[in-house]
């Protein structure tokens, strides 16, 4: 039977280069900046690294889930306009909660490809400590003795309430439908950590980071937006959550839910970052004497029930192969969004993978899951890691809260 789910195939389409912004701590020293400033600063850098000028740009496509800020209505916009790129250029902002990043791909893909324009600038940014305490139910004022609604909109938003469950429960579900164990979780989740702080004590990450310093963004004729950075800081030049994690550390922890395998060590970290990317075609590329990173070959979406929604890489995963004719031996690396460590397990149980591929230089229980910025973090990593270790193919790919999955396959054009 044949995959079911949304398909889009690539023929020319090209990721020049990208970049991120370190991934900090939630409530760390990125916790004060806007996820426009964030967006604005890897959008800037991503074009520097490509060598694309600005005026270059006839797509913005972007991605933030939490409004970090009241201008939120104008990211979008204020992130082209201020990386420089011409009045004239349309942006949009596109949602799939943790798909988002390879929603902004895709789409940017369908751009280039349709001939909207030559080259399309792809950013995602996030900032989980700037999510605000909302309320929905006061427009119209407050009765007297009526519970006063304000909540934290990132804690209820990990709930789904179709079936009535929160993120870290699917999870757990997951866990029980494939007989996957606390030790063996804690022991993902060890070598996530021990592979992130190699892939930083070798320079691996740090390639494609962007510094944060404090600046101003200039654009003549209107306000100028900007980062600062609070007290002594200077500089922020790496994520801020990879540490030596070991089994027996972890163990430790009590679990989210009695008797349950997902602890705050074993599930993805909170933090606050952007990312960004630049796509064209490979006649722009060709025209303008540019390598290539990586060429973009296809991106599936599918549907997967709310309840075990982490499984969801593995049927996109599927998809992605059997419309393009590989088999999963052929993919040299690949990339798994760490919702949670059992999920992560689970696509693996599912799929069959081979562990030595999959996230080979820590996944987001040590780097962070800083939800739009996610999917552009990992498809730039995978490109990158690809390059190194000389594989032709690539996959990324993450799990989507309500029940979808999502991932893309990449060409090393290099082998």
């Amino acid at each position: 039977m044949k995959q079911r789910g949304f398909f889009t195939a690539f023929k020319d389409v090209w990721m020049l280069d990208g970049v991120r912004t370190p991934m900090v701590d939630y409530c760390g020293a990125l916790g004060h900046i806007s996820p426009t400033d964030l967006g604005i600063k890897a959008a800037r850098e991503a074009l520097k690294r490509a060598g694309v000028a600005a005026g270059d740009i006839g797509s913005v496509v972007t991605g933030n889930m939490a409004p970090g800020d009241f201008d939120q209505f104008f990211l979008p916009r204020h992130i082209g306009l201020y990386a420089g790129v011409p009045v004239e250029v349309p942006a949009i902002m596109a949602q799939r909660i943790c798909g988002t990043g390879f929603e902004l791909f895709r789409q940017a893909g369908e751009h280039v490809q349709g001939g909207a324009c030559e080259a399309a600038l792809v950013v995602g940014t996030e900032s989980m400590t700037r999510n605000p305490i909302a309320a929905f139910e006061h427009r119209t004022g407050f009765k007297l003795g009526a519970p006063v609604g304000f909540k934290d909109y990132m804690w209820e938003a990990l709930k789904d309430p179709a079936p009535g469950i929160n993120m870290i429960q699917t999870a757990e579900n997951l866990a029980k439908k494939y007989g996957i164990t606390r030790e063996q979780v804690d022991a993902f989740a060890s070598e996530s950590f021990a592979r992130a702080v190699a892939a930083q004590q070798s320079g691996f990450l740090a390639g494609e980071i962007v510094p944060v310093v404090t600046e101003k963004f200039e654009l003549e004729g209107y306000k100028p937006r900007g980062i600062k950075l609070q007290g002594k800081t200077t500089e922020v030049a790496q994520d801020t959550h990879p540490r030596p994690s070991p089994i027996e550390v972890l163990a430790k922890l009590r679990p989210v839910f009695e008797g349950g395998v997902q602890t705050g060590g074993n599930s993805s970290a909170l933090v606050d970052a952007a990312a960004a990317a630049v796509v064209a075609s490979g006649a722009y590329a060709k025209a303008n004497g540019k390598q290539p990173l990586a060429r973009i070959v296809g991106a599936a979406a599918v549907g997967v029930p709310p309840e075990i929604m982490g499984i969801g890489p593995a049927p996109a995963i599927r998809l992605l192969l059997e419309r393009t004719g590989l088999k999963l031996d052929d993919i040299g690396r690949i990339e798994i969004n760490e919702a949670q460590g059992a999920q992560t397990l689970a696509v693996a149980k599912e799929l069959g993978l081979d562990l030595a591929k999959l996230n080979v230089n820590g996944g987001a229980i040590a780097l962070g899951h800083p939800l739009a910025a996610t999917g552009v973090r990992l498809t730039l990593t995978v490109a990158r890691e690809m390059r190194r270790a000389g594989v032709k193919w690539g996959i990324s790919s993450a799990c989507v809260g309500g029940g979808q999955g999502m991932a893309l396959l990449l060409e090393n054009p290099a082998v």
